[in-house]
This record gives structure tokens, sequence and C-alpha cells, in this order.
């Protein structure tokens, strides 16, 4: 479902491109009607892409509440790292969230982190 939301923000933007690059070659005097049109389309596209966003930023925030929700987190130490499935063996329902990925952006993290129901 991300990946499909995702292709479908880069071809709406990139017809918005399009649009844009159109409008200023155009000459307004002689080409008025066309340039209302793809005026109007330009407004449309913006108010999806900005709709699309939002829908899939509201979808990370959901999944960020419920890790922010749990009760035990702590940045995961550099030995620990080096053998996760170990750590995920030893604790139950542990989620780890790096600092690079979208729910880890979203979450403002600096470090590797990770949350559990129960203390590790």
């Amino acid at each position: 479902m991300k990946e499909i939301e995702k292709t479908q923000i880069k071809l709406l933007s990139d017809r918005l491109d399009l649009i844009r690059h159109q409008m200023t070659s155009m000459q307004l005097t002689s080409e008025a009607e066309k340039y209302a049109e793809l005026e109007k389309e330009k407004a449309t596209l913006e108010i999806e892409i900005t709709r699309l966003k939002a829908l899939r930023n509201k979808k990370l925030s959901k999944e960020a509440q419920k890790l922010v929700n749990m009760p035990f987190k702590r940045p995961i130490t550099k030995k620990e790292q080096a053998d996760l499935g170990k750590l995920k063996k030893s604790v139950r329902g542990l989620v780890i969230v790096h600092p690079m990925t979208a729910l880890g952006r979203e979450m403002e993290l600096d470090e590797m982190t990770g949350f559990s129901k129960s203390d590790f």
C-alpha cells in the first residue's frame, strides 16, 4: 500500500511539474483559455498531492504512537547491535527503530532505539 501511494504521489508531482513548465512557456494573450485550464488542473493536483502526503503521514503516526506508548524504551548499544538476532530472541515483542528510516525520522530519534512491552 505504501509503495502505491508513493508512486501515485510521484506521478502527480511529475504531472504538476509538466503543467508548470507548460504555463511558463505560454503567452497569456493568445492562449488565455488553455492557461486557465492548466491553472485549474494545477490547483487540483496540488490538493491531491497534499491529501496523499497527509494520509501517508497519518499512517506513520499511528505506528509511531503505538511504539511511544510501549512501557520500555532505550537506545541499543553497539554490542547489542552486533548481534540483534540474539537480542530479539531474548526479548519478546522487541521492535527496533533505526533513526534513518521514515519512522525513525518521524520520531526524531538520534540513535537506534528498542521498544518493548517488557524490560530489557
